[in-house]
């Protein structure tokens, strides 16, 4: 008998520091997937939630932003936005008209208006060329 009782307390020396290491590491888990994370990962996650801040701060819809933005992550600017929209209410925030999309229309139009400044310089140039091939055949056609 006295050799069962030992082999039950060599066991049982061996099992608790066992379980209590096993208990520590699953323990630890999140620990170490926030260790292993990649930082580029997170960056991303966190620069498509400003995203969406600014978004919805700038009065964009979340449909204009992800078009915008079409390399960010959906739902992290969607987080980002619906974050921002409920941060607005709380506060009774106004958004701001965005800038960038009254700059976008100017310069737009300033495009538009250079496209047809050089459309018109073309009409000009062919105007006056079919005049001087008009008037180098007048001549020729009087002498006859």
């Amino acid at each position: 008998m006295p050799l069962l009782s030992d082999v039950r307390m060599v066991s049982s020396l061996i099992a608790r520091p066992l379980v209590l290491s096993l208990a520590l590491l699953l323990g630890g888990c999140d620990l170490i997937d926030s260790l292993m994370a990649d930082p580029k990962a997170a960056q991303r996650e966190a620069d498509a939630k400003a995203i969406g801040s600014a978004c919805r701060y700038g009065m964009r819809s979340i449909e204009d932003c992800y078009s915008m933005n079409e390399k960010a992550s959906k739902a992290a600017v969607f987080t980002g936005w619906k974050e921002m929209d409920q941060y607005m209410r709380d506060n009774k925030i106004e958004g701001v008209e965005s800038k960038a999309s009254k700059a976008e229309s100017t310069t737009s139009v300033a495009a538009d208006e250079e496209v047809v400044k050089v459309a018109s310089k073309a009409d000009k140039k062919t105007a006056e060329a079919r005049a001087e091939a008009k008037s180098k055949a007048k001549p020729a056609s009087a002498a006859h």
